[in-house]
Parts: structure tokens; C-alpha cells; sequence
């Protein structure tokens, strides 16, 4: 097979189930409408929903865990439309990579971000205007690479849990092993695979033919969490319920060894500013993204509403990323 036959091959696998360009258009300037409004007046938090909030017991962690963030890539959005009503123009920078997790029995990954040349191998399966909104800097750093920095190879992993099934958060499973299984919920994975199209922000070339082993949020209520799992039995690692981005977004809650608290977030919010403020994202992009705008912001004020102690670290939120680097 020739070199450009296989880039148009390539190209094909990467853009089957893409949404079309005019309906993603046409949300697109939908969200954009209702954008200005919300600036002024943004959506106000659910006082009944908050008041009847309660923090369930945090159960003891007789492990830990060892904790770093890998940084693959950045870019910057304006304050305002991460947390609607802020009337700021001021560039927040947002971080694009992976987290990596050590347990006694077994070395992960919390979101797989990016591959090496992401802007050619993934991006086109995004459609227009999409990939042009969500395209990291260049250079972006591949996942192989990322873990080499680390003295690590994608054969040295267990296994991958993702926060959510959004490209920017598995892009990275193209350089890893088939053998590595991806961990999520089976609702996540329905709503991302099924159907002739994709939802926005899902690109179906590094999920196909990547074995998966099903999550299931059988656990009670942990912190103001309403489900959760405990993934090794010992505390060290809990799951809980963050549906609303996506319909099985999960949070990642881990005992660290020096001492924290910490719960990887994925996007259930892109900064901690919508958490302290309790503000959505705007409009745009928020309707094009979250697959539950209602849910979406009740987890928010879940997040919110949490005890002091919890170190709450947003995929997208830069300096709180990197601070764990």
C-alpha cells in the first residue's frame, strides 16, 4: 500500500461517525445566542438541591497511592465562557494530559490525554468548527513520550480508567498496547459508540477494537456523592458519580501518600473558579459539550458542597495540574 493511501485510510478511520458540519454549525450558533444573557444574568444554584445536600462518611484508606500529573499539552480559553457571568476577558491557561496513579497492586492512568500528533491523527474527527475551538498549542506530548520521561513504558501499565470518553481524555490509547485495558462505566461507552454518529467532543478511532472492562458504581454514597466503587477494596482509590458532562463521567478520589485528599474531576468543571463561584460554562461551549446541562450543574454544586480537605483538580485547570507535576 502506498504512503498516501494509507493516510487516506488513516483519515477515513478517524472521521467515520463524525457529526455533520452544518448541524454542529448550526448548535453552534445556537450556544452563541444564548451566550450574552447568561453573561448578565448566569444561572443561579438550586438553594433546595444544595440545602439537602449531606456529606456522606469518606471510608478509611488502609493503602495509598502515589500521585503525579503528566502535562501533554495547553492552551488558553477566556475566563467568561469557562464560568459564565464572569465578565472577564483574562485567558485562563488549560492543561491537556494524563495522571498518573501507583497503588500497592497495580500501576494506571486517569485519562490517557493525547498521542503524538494529535492535530493529524485525532482532531480531523471532530467536526467543523469543533476541532478548530478545542485544538491544543503545538507541540503537543505524546503519551509515549510522557510516560518515558517518567522512566516508564505503556507496556508497564495495568490499566486506564477515564474520567469521561471526550477525545482530548483517550486520545493517548493509540500508543498504548492492545493489552492495556481501558476501564469505564457501560454507560459511558453506549453513549460514546453507539449510534451512526458521535456525540460532540467523541472520536471513536482510539476506542475501536481497545478491550474494556466495565465499571460499575455499585457502592453507596461517599462525601456528596450519590454512587461509588471502590476499586480496591481498601479506600485508596474511590469512584464516585459525576454525571452530567457525560452521562458516566466519574471522579477519581485518591488517598496520596503524603497524606491528601485528592479527586481528579475530569470536566465537571474546567476550573476550580466554577466550583468556589458555582457557575457552569457558558453557553458556548457549554451546550455543545456537556451531554446534561441540569446534571452537569448539579455536580457542580455537589462539588461545591464538599468538606474542607478535598484537593478537587479539574483536568483542564493548568496551575492545579501542574502543581502536582
Amino acid at each position: 500500500m502506498s504512503e498516501n493511501s494509507a493516510n487516506e485510510g488513516q483519515h477515513a478511520s478517524v472521521t467515520e461517525g463524525r457529526p455533520g458540519a452544518l448541524s454542529t454549525l448550526a448548535r453552534c450558533c445556537a450556544a452563541v445566542a444564548a451566550t450574552p444573557g447568561r453573561l448578565v444574568r448566569p444561572r443561579q444554584p438550586d438553594t433546595a438541591f444544595l440545602a439537602g445536600l449531606h456529606s456522606a462518611e469518606l471510608p478509611p484508606a488502609r493503602n495509598t497511592v502515589k500521585f503525579r500529573s503528566l502535562i501533554q499539552g495547553r492552551m488558553s480559553a477566556p475566563t467568561t465562557i469557562v464560568a459564565e457571568g464572569v465578565r472577564s476577558l483574562r485567558e485562563l491557561p488549560m492543561a491537556m494530559g494524563a495522571f498518573l496513579v501507583e497503588h500497592p497492586r497495580a500501576r494506571f492512568l486517569v485519562d490517557p490525554a493525547l498521542c503524538a500528533d494529535v492535530h493529524r491523527r485525532v482532531l480531523p474527527g471532530l467536526p467543523f468548527p469543533v476541532g478548530l475551538l478545542v485544538s491544543p498549542d503545538k507541540p503537543v506530548l505524546g503519551l509515549d513520550d510522557a510516560l518515558a520521561a517518567r522512566d516508564l513504558t505503556g507496556a508497564q501499565l495495568d490499566f486506564v480508567l477515564a474520567t469521561h470518553l471526550h477525545w482530548d481524555h483517550v486520545s493517548g490509547l493509540l500508543e498504548l498496547p492492545d493489552s492495556v485495558e481501558l476501564r469505564i462505566p457501560a454507560i459511558e461507552y453506549e453513549w460514546a459508540m453507539s449510534g451512526p454518529q458521535a456525540p460532540i467532543g467523541v472520536v471513536r478511532a482510539p476506542l475501536r477494537n481497545r478491550s474494556t472492562g466495565n465499571i460499575e458504581l455499585d457502592g453507596p454514597p461517599v462525601l456528596t456523592f450519590p454512587r461509588s466503587h471502590d476499586l480496591f477494596g481498601d479506600g485508596a482509590v474511590i469512584l464516585v458519580d459525576l454525571a452530567g458532562h457525560t452521562p458516566g463521567s466519574i471522579g477519581v478520589l485518591l488517598a496520596v501518600d503524603d497524606g491528601t485528599r485528592v479527586l481528579l474531576a475530569g470536566d465537571a468543571v474546567w476550573n476550580t473558579l466554577q466550583i468556589k463561584l458555582i457557575r457552569e460554562k457558558a453557553p458556548m461551549p457549554g451546550q455543545l459539550f456537556d451531554a446534561d446541562r441540569d446534571d452537569a450543574f448539579r455536580t457542580i454544586q455537589r462539588l461545591h458542597a464538599l468538606p474542607g480537605g478535598i484537593e478537587v483538580i479539574a483536568s483542564h485547570d493548568y496551575d492545579a495540574v501542574a502543581a502536582r507535576g
